[in-house]
């Protein structure tokens, strides 16, 4: 893609009324743009990085044996009210329809309608198990939306839920998607600060899980266990004030943003819709269910605050918007810089090509740093006097200059 046909601008001063370190970065690199507290638009760079991260979700989910649908955003009253949840759960956008008058809910999860739904297609044992999954936009009606995307109105959501004949089926696939989770952040790059983490079942169960990414700027505080990496919600920790993997009572008081969690729901949601199934002997029993949740733009949000600098953003290469920046730092050399993009491209290589002439080549530096691609590419008339390119990690201090053809076995 060529720079110069980006729409979209980098922004030379922070935006005024955020302080979160991911929307200050994502706004200034042009990667999302902000309507109104907790709901962004994902601009050409930003969906790129989205669309990447629900992709590895994506794989992880299907290797784990989901199926996957789309669930709609409008959900009836009628389900919420017989969940309960129509009158308890504040964070419900409702609303009425003006034609029919009838009653609705932006979806902000969907036991309600999942549960029917399987309802329709789970007659019998030889039906189960069943895992159905969906990456949609969620709503909920925050009091306070904050801290860019990490706690927003309007956001991505992944959730899976899963129908078993038993609790002991339950428990094993559970173990099948704690597994898949790591799986998802060790590929988008947080595999090696993301910890599960104990936390209140509420009323479905004694624990459910959360996988907290440590960050000295993350909004919740748990409780690490150093030896094991596994953590304690703050919520909790009177209850179970040492490790629940080996009992270590030492734990060290962490900051961490949530990216995903998982709960056994039980029967809670099948009771309500009468979710049965038949067993071997025809006798009618209640489905167990479990649901798992990841936040696509919650986990964009959290990367963000986990690698950046003082420069601006620092992507893992999974989900960088492009795997090459490819910078023309001076007009003479235009068409070398235009003759190497082809070449990229031709091998099929993610290229933004910072083709603009209007731009000087300190601008582009600076722009290349705070949008944060994983490997900077420079032609300038000194690189090709030298017949060599320089190439740069984002992460990394300093440059090296190669010759094209190790470039391109970098690809």
């Amino acid at each position: 893609m060529r720079q110069s046909q980006l729409f979209t601008k980098t922004m030379k001063q922070d935006p005024q009324g955020d302080s979160a370190i991911n929307a200050i970065l994502l706004q200034r690199a042009g990667f999302v743009d902000k309507v109104m507290s907790g709901v962004y638009t994902f601009l050409p760079l930003g969906n790129r990085v989205l669309s990447k991260i629900e992709q590895i979700i994506r794989e992880e989910m299907n290797r784990a044996s989901g199926q996957e649908i789309l669930m709609p955003v409008m959900h009836p009253r009628k389900n919420w009210e017989q969940t309960g949840r129509w009158k308890s759960m504040d964070v419900l956008f409702r609303f009425t329809s003006y034609y029919s008058k009838t009653d609705l809910v932006l979806g902000p999860t969907h036991e309600e309608i999942v549960a029917p739904l399987l309802k329709k297609y789970i007659y019998s044992y030889k039906d189960l198990p069943q895992y159905v999954y969906q990456i949609q936009t969620k709503f909920r009606d925050e009091i306070r939306a904050k801290s860019g995307l990490l706690r927003g109105r309007e956001f991505r959501m992944k959730d899976l839920y899963s129908f078993h004949t038993s609790q002991e089926d339950l428990d094993r696939y559970y173990e099948v998607m704690v597994q898949a989770y790591k799986n998802v952040f060790e590929r988008v790059g947080l595999g090696k600060i993301t910890v599960l983490t104990f936390a209140s079942g509420g009323t479905f169960s004694k624990y459910s899980h959360e996988f907290q990414t440590l960050l000295d700027q993350g909004e919740d505080l748990i409780y690490l266990c150093e030896k094991c990496m596994v953590g304690v919600n703050r919520e909790i920790i009177h209850e179970q004030n040492s490790c629940p993997n080996c009992g270590d009572k030492n734990l060290k008081e962490s900051k961490a943003s949530e990216v995903g969690n998982i709960f056994k729901l039980g029967t809670k949601y099948s009771l309500p819709f009468e979710l049965k199934y038949k067993d071997e002997k025809g006798i009618e029993k209640d489905v167990f269910m479990g649901c798992y949740g990841i936040g696509p733009s919650r986990t964009m949000g959290v990367l963000v605050e986990a690698f950046h600098d003082d420069k601006g953003i620092i992507w893992p290469e999974s989900v960088s918007p492009f795997k090459f920046h490819l910078l023309c730092l001076d007009k003479e050399v235009i068409k070398q810089a235009e003759n190497l993009y082809k070449q990229l491209l031709k091998r099929g290589a993610e290229v933004l090509f910072d083709d603009r002439v209007d731009i000087s080549a300190g601008e582009k530096l600076v722009d290349s740093d705070l949008i944060g691609i994983t490997n900077r590419i420079v032609v300038s008339k000194k690189t090709i006097d030298k017949k060599m390119i320089e190439i740069k990690k984002r992460s990394a201090k300093r440059a090296e200059l190669i010759k094209e053809k190790e470039l391109f076995s970098k690809i």
